[in-house]
């Protein structure tokens, strides 16, 4: 072997036991802490129906493509947190007629021969326990899948916000978080008065 392959292939040693070293060492703290690396911001309650739901999610095999609660792939639309974006009436919809509630062209959802195109051939029932499913999958302020941003301040997103918005924009949109601070001041004066 040259000199070059040796440093090479030591390099490439060495990377992967920083990478084994790193590995055990973050499993290790995960394992003796009571407490989440990272928070989580998702969260469900099953109502009976939801919990129907839930199974035929899983039996249809819904996890090759979608993520929820803890297990699946992330190859399609992850699925938690999505009941905070829509309401049940919205899923029922979404599972009958995909594009026409999405209103655009979807993957794999929609007429066949769509790979998901058995979803809007299931019974009416089933239909309905995956919508309720789906609305009680829920995700904290914050989270990614919310449409409330995280509560306070934020330099990292004011900094953001100053980098890359252009000069009219405050002129001629309202910053979300300033709308929901001026409404919850508001609706703190009416609940006083």
């Amino acid at each position: 072997m040259k000199l070059g392959e040796k440093i090479l292939f030591g390099l490439v040693g060495l990377l992967v036991v920083i990478t084994v070293v790193s590995f055990f060492s973050l499993e290790s703290i995960r394992h003796k802490s009571d407490k989440p690396l990272y928070p989580v911001l998702t969260h469900y309650e099953f109502t009976a129906e939801g919990e129907r739901g839930y199974g035929i999610y899983q039996q249809n095999g819904c996890y090759a493509c979608h993520h929820a609660v803890g297990s699946g792939t992330s190859m399609g639309v992850g699925l938690d947190g999505l009941g905070s974006k829509h309401d049940l009436n919205y899923f029922v919809n979404f599972l009958k007629n995909p594009e026409k509630t999405y209103g655009a062209r979807t993957l794999d959802h929609g007429a066949p021969p769509k790979d998901a195109a058995y979803v809007s051939e299931l019974p009416e029932a089933d239909l309905h326990a995956m919508a309720v499913f789906l609305s009680e999958l829920k995700s904290d302020q914050g989270s990614s899948s919310s449409f409330e941003p995280p509560q306070g301040q934020s330099s990292f997103i004011d900094a953001m916000v100053e980098m890359w918005t252009p000069a009219g924009w405050k002129a001629q949109f309202t910053d979300i978080r300033d709308w929901m601070k001026n409404n919850s001041k508001e609706g703190q004066h009416d609940a006083k008065h």
